[in-house]
């Protein structure tokens, strides 16, 4: 059963309709839902008894008359959801709409409850075991029913069931079926409801708001009436803390327990539907109140807090209608296509730059963030209520009433009222910094009085120099910054306080990448720092824990991380904008003019370290001299480092990854040789020269005995981007490789390592080089449904190419290391390379795995090509939407035009692809025609608009003839060191 309860009357009416219900908003004076209209238009219940009366005389069997009924109540119930949605869809709320299903599925029981127990099952005296009440429970019971829910009912019995009574249920319970309704039902005598209930909570508050629909209304109200005497009397603390536990883990279990996940359940997540009907749970429990404005009355909730709980309710709920409306079953999960959707159903389009979709989800997250300053509020009172005592109370505190100016109140601070920020304004900023100072809450009633005050934070205070430091303390804090942010986000005070933060408050990007909204991204960036700095993440991230200890100044990169993306949604680039935001808040915060430009620097350039590692080949000198260039000094390449880390890590849970990691290593390290002089003096000559002589050795010392004539001649084979890319141990795995190859007659051997740290294989492809070669091998890796982080191009002087990929599952991410994902990989490789399969065809014949949610999303294709990137090669940077077989496509552009690609880096970004290729001609030269880069742009651009490929990695690839370079059969993959070589 749906849990959800109601704080509404259980009053009935003479014909059995309820009084009042939650779902209603209702005009003054009247009990009726706003835009209601004419109920029996909807349904006539009179009506269609008096229809299935004439049935039953007519019919000439029971069971003709059964049918005959059926269809009857089967088109009423029809016409009446149709006429619903049509009140719906010309502006009838949300919570109308809610409540005139229920009333609808009400007169459908009643109907039926009828028509069994006075036609079917007749009893002139019934006995008082005979006794049965028909309640609504759950979300239903509450009077609420969205278009395609359940109806939970209770079966009420004096004391067990008769023979009677289970022949009347189970018919009521058989005609719901068959027309249609999907029923959570319970039958329970009076004492067993009362006994379950004082167990579970679950059935505790199922029973909680149940409503009476039909039957023995006197047993009904017994029920009610020793509900209260004997599960409620007593238990409120059981029952409060039992719901606050069950929506912790709802929480956690719906968006990791933030409130500003993109894709949010507008029913379970934090913020949503159900944490209002938690408060209404408790409200009815704890203080017997059937209306949220009698909350008013408890001291609960002001009259402007009650006002935003109704409006975050109408809210919620039309989306959840249109949700239902909108995908024809109960879906309650805001997918990025519905976003797209129902954002102009619900009134929000295109305005000041800003996508509806993005408006929309504005005002849906704005709401939440409502429901969750709702829920501290009552929450609180809760606890002040029944004087619990916090698990965190500090005994050294108990006996203190006063700390840093504030009340103390259990373990929490709070003030006497608005007044008092009316007083000292400062306070505003101060209340959260003694807070995190001491590890102390913060009492709701002065979270209130804060939110109540904001109108204090004015330009004078902005401009105060102690506000301003206070604020900086609190930001570079030794305790905990993001919890303080958090609490200052949340009353108002930092969006107020930083109005150029506050312009990004609950602001979405319409895009799959990023998974929070950008304060939230933001907040979480500051937590993570805290958390490199407190060396938490040495393990996930070592060189920034480590690097984090070298900064010279803390607040510099603490400000930087605050401000990289606080001009997002502005137009413009919202680096440059949040730079020039830099320029003017630093110096009003404090910062001197040198400290300023440094943080204004780290957010013009936040990305670049990511873009160089992600979108370029660090193994190109000229890459790393530019990166160096741009960074200038080791401080700035730390606090870079350290920032693009945090950054990274705060966009969403799997977004981080080994892989990542190694490459920013790499870059850093290497950036650092630069800047430190190490490489610049050094030779290139030299360092392959020591390169050649570390590999020597290593030969030399192995258990296989390398001839002196091999080694000689295979240290002469690569030309010099080979020998400074890569590392002695790869070299000495290629020797092994291509020694075995040889000596065996290999055409074609398919090499593979898993690397566990990078959480990505590595896929060495050794055959004889020939135009297409790249081209053919990324369709074969699409095919086995891999996909390709970054390629290293090698061709010897003896013409044999050395490919080298590391891949990732495309289908679930990490590294290719089962032995049957190896099989199916060398498979690939073979097949396409020997023509047996076309990849293109392979790719169409597999079936999608791309979520249909992710088709609304767009990316306009760009092709930039620089020649300035590199000193032998062109680079060409294309953006485009991802798809599987994306790579084969634009590889095989390349290859038509006549194009050498040396490497490639791979890059996704959500719905973005971001692919660089370093190629040049056939002359070894970089294309510089203008004629020609102009052919280049536009047969790439046309590989970019092309049809979407069918994803790989949907099944397997089928048998094929053996490859006609006569290669053997393939080797199933050594388990010691998780590779394998396969000819």
């Amino acid at each position: 059963m749906d849990t959800a309860v109601t704080l509404k009357r259980d009053a009935v009416r003479p014909d059995g309709d309820t009084s009042s219900m939650v779902g209603r908003t209702r005009r003054r004076g009247s009990s009726r839902p706003q835009g209601a209209g004419n109920r029996r238009a909807i349904l006539d219940r009179s009506k269609l008894q008096d229809k299935m009366a004439g049935l039953l005389m007519r019919a000439s069997t029971p069971e003709r008359a059964r049918s005959e009924i059926l269809e009857l109540l089967k088109g009423a119930l029809a016409e009446g959801r149709e006429e619903i949605q049509r009140r719906f869809e010309a502006g009838a709320s949300g919570r109308t709409t809610a409540a005139l299903l229920a009333w609808q599925a009400d007169q459908i029981v009643r109907l039926i409850y009828d028509h069994v127990g006075q036609d079917l099952y007749p009893l002139a005296n019934p006995s008082m075991a005979e006794r049965l009440a028909v309640a609504a429970a759950g979300g239903y019971g509450r009077g609420e029913l969205a278009p395609y829910s359940d109806i939970d009912l209770l079966f009420l019995l004096p004391y067990k069931t008769t023979p009677r009574s289970e022949q009347v249920i189970e018919s009521v319970l058989y005609f719901l079926w068959d027309l249609g309704f999907k029923v959570g039902h319970a039958t329970r005598s009076v004492d067993d409801c009362l006994r379950q209930a004082r167990q579970d909570v679950t059935i505790a508050t199922n029973l909680l708001e149940s409503r009476f629909l039909w039957g023995d209304q006197a047993l009904f109200l017994e029920f009610k009436s020793r509900y209260a005497a004997e599960v409620q009397a007593g238990k409120g603390i059981w029952f409060a803390e039992a719901k606050l536990a069950e929506r912790s883990r709802r929480h956690q279990r719906y968006g990791q327990g933030s409130r500003y996940a993109l894709e949010p359940n507008v029913k379970e997540s934090k913020g949503g539907l159900r944490d209002l009907h938690t408060i209404f749970w408790l409200g009815k429990f704890l203080y017997q109140v059937d209306e949220v404005d009698k909350l008013i009355d408890k001291g609960v909730f002001t009259k402007a807090e009650a006002r935003a709980f109704e409006k975050a309710l109408e809210f919620l709920w039309t989306l959840r209608c249109w949700l239902h409306y909108q995908t024809g079953r109960g879906e309650e999960r805001l997918t990025f296509d519905l976003q797209h959707a129902i954002a102009p159903l619900m009134g929000y389009n295109e305005h000041a730059g800003k996508k509806a979709v993005e408006r929309f989800m504005k005002r849906y997250f704005l709401v939440a963030k409502d429901v969750g300053d709702l829920t501290r509020i009552f929450c609180a009172q809760i606890e002040a209520e029944h004087n619990r005592r916090s698990r965190f109370r500090m005994p050294l505190l108990r006996r203190r009433r006063q700390i840093g100016g504030f009340k103390l109140e259990g373990d929490r601070l709070t003030v006497k009222g608005p007044e008092h920020f009316a007083e000292k304004p400062v306070d505003l900023l101060r209340l959260f910094q003694v807070a995190q100072a001491n590890d102390l809450d913060i009492h709701p009633d002065a979270l209130r009085s804060a939110t109540q005050s904001l109108k204090q934070i004015d330009k004078s205070l902005r401009q105060n120099a102690k506000a301003n430091q206070v604020f900086l303390d609190i930001l570079t804090g030794d305790k905990d910054p993001e919890t303080a942010l958090r609490r200052l986000n949340e009353a108002g005070v930092l969006g107020r306080f930083l109005p150029d933060f506050g312009r990004a408050v609950s602001m979405m990007q319409f895009n799959m990448y990023h998974h929070y909204t950008v304060d939230e991204h933001t907040l979480f960036a500051i937590g993570i720092l805290h958390a490199i700095e407190q060396g938490k993440l040495q393990e996930e991230a070592p060189i920034a824990s480590s690097v984090i200890h070298k900064v010279l100044n803390r607040r510099v990169l603490f400000l930087a991380v605050l401000l990289h993306d606080i001009a997002k949604g502005r137009p413009g680039d919202h680096s440059e904008e949040g730079a020039k935001i830099a320029h003017r808040l630093c110096p009003r915060l404090g910062l001197s003019s040198e400290e300023t430009e440094t943080v204004a620097w780290l957010v013009l350039h936040h990305l670049a370290m990511s873009d160089t590692a992600f979108k370029r080949d660090i193994d190109d000198p000229k890459t790393i001299q530019d990166f160096a260039g741009l960074v200038q000094s080791r401080e700035r390449l730390n606090l870079l480092l350290v920032l693009t880390v945090a950054d990274i890590r705060a966009v969403g849970p799997g977004v981080w990854n080994a892989w990542k990691a190694s490459l920013l290593r790499e870059l850093y390290w290497r950036s650092e040789e630069v800047l430190s002089g190490g490489f610049s003096t050094e030779g290139r000559e030299r360092r392959i020269a020591g390169k050649k002589a570390a590999l020597r050795q290593a030969l030399e010392e192995c258990a296989e005995a390398f001839e002196p004539e091999w080694i000689e001649g295979f240290l002469d084979r690569g030309y010099d981007a080979y020998w400074l890319s890569l590392d002695v141990e790869t070299l000495l795995r290629h020797a092994r490789l291509i020694r075995t190859a040889e000596v065996e007659g290999r055409l074609l051997t398919v090499d593979t390592w898993v690397d566990p740290y990078r959480e990505a294989t590595e896929v060495t492809i050794y055959t004889a080089d020939h135009a297409g070669l790249f081209n053919r091998i990324a369709g074969a890796l699409a095919v086995a449904g891999a996909n390709v982080e970054v390629a290293r191009i090698f061709t010897h002087k003896d013409g044999m190419a050395l490919d080298i990929f590391w891949v990732r599952d495309a289908a679930k991410g990490g590294a290719f290391a089962k032995p049957s994902k190896l099989a199916k990989l060398y498979a690939a490789i073979e097949q396409t390379l020997s023509g047996s399969i076309r990849p293109l065809t392979e790719l169409r014949r597999q079936a999608p795995n791309l979520p249909s949610r992710f088709e609304v999303f767009t990316v306009a294709p760009r092709v930039l090509i620089d020649n300035a990137a590199s000193r032998h090669h062109t680079v060409i940077e294309v953006n485009g939407r991802d798809r599987p077989g994306l790579l084969y496509r634009l590889t095989l552009a390349l290859a038509r035009l006549g194009l050498m690609i040396d490497s490639a880096q791979i890059t996704t970004y959500g719905e973005r692809a971001v692919d660089s290729f370093y190629v040049h001609d056939a002359l070894n030269s970089k294309i510089e025609s203008p004629q020609r880069l102009r052919a280049i742009r536009k047969k790439l651009l046309e590989a970019l608009e092309d049809g979407v490929c069918a994803p790989a990695g949907a099944q397997t690839v089928r048998a094929r003839p053996k490859s006609a370079v006569g290669a053997k059969s393939l080797a199933k993959p050594a388990k010691s060191r998780k590779r394998a070589v396969a000819s």
